[in-house]
């Protein structure tokens, strides 16, 4: 094989932070796992740990700023953020009236009182950060120099972390992992996806512990053609 020819090959391989950035988000995903637990104090735990603690932990042994993993905020990241909130708003809207959704939001069980409410929404945006910081962030900002398709990394792993949410969730759940990690590819930050999914998600366990925004029914018609259970 010619020196140029091996140079080309080298090129094309990804980069030791690449690989090594992949290899380690398996062994994230692999021990968050296995460790398992349920309550929603056990998942800011164990995602602190593994989603948040562990792409920290890489970058500082590369001895490189979290803004590598797309924790910067600048003109760029606030324009995605809210062109993505604004797209995935009625998405929300629409959902929370959902039986399926309705069932199983809030996930952890909470209450429309103030009280109850705002903890709860607080501790499940620690969760949130932390799942953006490892899926958008170490698996697709984070090895962003292989290209936009960076983005096609972790839907697999997003969408068997969903298996068991209400099936029209699972359906979007790939497709919504694909625009969240194109969007933040795009901005270099994961603020966009901490936004829309974060503070969406809030919206959402509200509106599900109000009277729902359009009659159950005529959205489940809308949505009939879905091949999945509403």
């Amino acid at each position: 094989m010619s020196v140029v020819s091996v140079a080309s090959l080298r090129a094309r391989l990804p980069s030791r932070w690449v690989s090594t950035a992949l290899v380690w988000g398996a062994a994230l995903t692999v021990g968050w796992t296995v460790v398992g637990g349920r309550g929603l104090d056990t998942r800011v735990l164990r995602d602190g740990l593994f989603f948040l603690a562990g792409p920290m932990l890489f970058v500082a042994v590369w001895r490189r700023s979290p803004a590598e993993l797309g924790w910067r905020v600048d003109r760029r990241a606030l324009r995605n953020t809210a062109a993505l909130a604004l797209f995935v708003l009625p998405f929300y809207l629409v959902g929370s009236s959902l039986p399926s959704i309705r069932t199983y939001y809030p996930m952890w069980g909470t209450t429309a009182d103030p009280a109850a409410f705002l903890p709860y929404a607080a501790k499940q945006l620690l969760v949130i950060v932390a799942a953006e910081t490892y899926y958008r962030g170490l698996l697709c900002v984070g090895v962003r120099e292989i290209g936009v398709g960076s983005a096609l990394i972790s839907p697999v792993v997003y969408a068997f972390h969903h298996l068991s949410k209400p099936p029209v969730e699972l359906l979007l759940s790939g497709p919504t992992d694909v625009l969240f990690g194109v969007v933040d590819y795009d901005a270099r930050s994961v603020l966009p996806s901490v936004v829309a999914h974060g503070l969406g998600l809030t919206l959402l366990d509200w509106l599900v512990l109000h009277d729902p925004l359009l009659p159950p029914g005529r959205v489940v018609r809308w949505l009939r053609w879905l091949p999945v259970g509403l």
